[in-house]
């Protein structure tokens, strides 16, 4: 089959999911052509089934903000017709479902008709999509998606809080590519980040408010106090500054480091013990999810899709959201105790080894196959 996928191609959870699913289906004979305004983060070296699109938005002094989804509309309708597009998915409700639908109505009056199908990862529902600005536009791309899609339970029901939403919702998990995520790296060296007798926490996220970075500072600050430990903070964003800010104030500067945003999570991982998720909101936590593949116990909030992912007691813990205490006091029963570490960090890994992408992708052809059959009996 011949799919266009539609996503951000930054660091986020959604561009990250839309490249691996991508590069998954080219391994499987699909042909995948990817339409975005750079070439996503996570693609790799392209070959014969992955083609990269890039969306050109010509800057016009008229247009105070340039117009991205009439840009992305235009090449999606020149992609399709151009390479024989079969289906479309796109990743993320706005701009991306609603670029969608103009580019099928376009294409329609030249008699071609492509099934979309849209995948909901977060913030662009429960966040962004909720603004009463962007709503009514959500509200119509969902509800004229052939196919929707969310990547958790929790998620697929804000949707339907939030929404006026007349389409059936697909439950599909992030995953995992576990075979991505081997402990065989020569450098996997814990006395790079830290001493023989310290253990490593790690926080990797894009610093928004909503991943509570100043709790993660916190939370650590109590461990460091009985637990001789470093931090790893991955990522850039907003609130990074004031966390360094926090750090100097507590006087843990020299036992924190900003390694700014990476393409080697799994090197960064690889030596974690615990990672740290006090998120107040989570549509599915899938940074929790690679730490845990990497053998990396979890301490997370109660938030969103979490508990989907971070099973209490088996993987890590979940607290309530913003309770400093609780997390600090979960992240040294786990620390304190070798033994107890190691049998947390293969429970971690058992329980995410259940979201590799071998038991996913079956799902999302099925979705596939399912639009592509009826595209036919749909009207407009």
């Amino acid at each position: 089959m011949k799919i266009a996928i539609v996503c951000y191609p930054t660091f986020g959870g959604s561009g990250v999911v839309a490249t691996e699913l991508g590069t998954a289906l080219a391994t499987r004979g699909h042909e995948v052509h990817f339409i975005t305004y750079k070439q996503p983060v996570r693609l790799g070296l392209l070959n014969n089934n992955v083609h990269f699109h890039e969306v050109h938005v010509p800057e016009y002094p008229l247009f105070r903000y340039q117009p991205y989804e009439l840009a992305l509309s235009s090449k999606l309708v020149d992609t399709i017709k151009l390479y024989g597009i079969e289906l479309l998915h796109v990743h993320y409700a706005i701009p991306h479902a609603y670029a969608g639908y103009m580019a099928k109505k376009m294409l329609l009056e030249e008699g071609i008709y492509i099934p979309m199908i849209t995948t909901l990862h977060g913030t662009d529902i429960t966040l962004v999509g909720k603004h009463p600005y962007y709503k009514p536009a959500v509200t119509f791309s969902i509800n004229k998606s052939d196919v929707v899609t969310s990547v958790s339970e929790d998620l697929k029901q804000s949707t339907m809080n939030i929404f006026d939403i007349h389409k059936d919702i697909e439950v599909i998990p992030n995953f995992i590519d576990s075979s991505k995520y081997k402990l065989d790296y020569t450098d996997c060296q814990r006395s790079l980040m830290a001493n023989e007798d310290e253990k490593i926490l790690t926080h990797i996220s894009n610093f928004r408010k909503v991943k509570r970075i100043p709790d993660v500072v916190q939370v650590f600050y109590k461990v460091q106090q009985t637990i001789p430990s470093k931090l790893v903070m991955v990522g850039e964003g907003p609130e990074k500054v004031q966390a360094e800010v926090l750090c100097e104030k507590l006087g843990i500067a020299d036992k924190v480091m900003f390694l700014g945003n990476s393409t080697e999570i799994d090197r960064i991982l690889c030596f974690s013990d615990l990672f740290l998720l006090p998120s107040e909101s989570e549509s599915f936590g899938l940074a929790a999810l690679e730490a845990m593949i990497n053998r990396t116990a979890v301490v997370s909030s109660n938030a969103g899709g979490v508990p989907e992912v971070n099973k209490q007691g088996v993987s890590g813990f979940l607290t309530d959201i913003g309770d400093v205490e609780a997390m600090a006091e979960k992240a040294i029963y786990i620390l304190e105790d070798q033994d107890r570490l190691d049998k947390f960090k293969n429970q971690a890994f058992e329980v995410a080894s259940k979201f590799d992408i071998s038991n996913v992708l079956p799902l999302y052809e099925e979705v596939y196959e399912k639009a592509y059959k009826a595209r036919f009996k749909n009207t407009y």
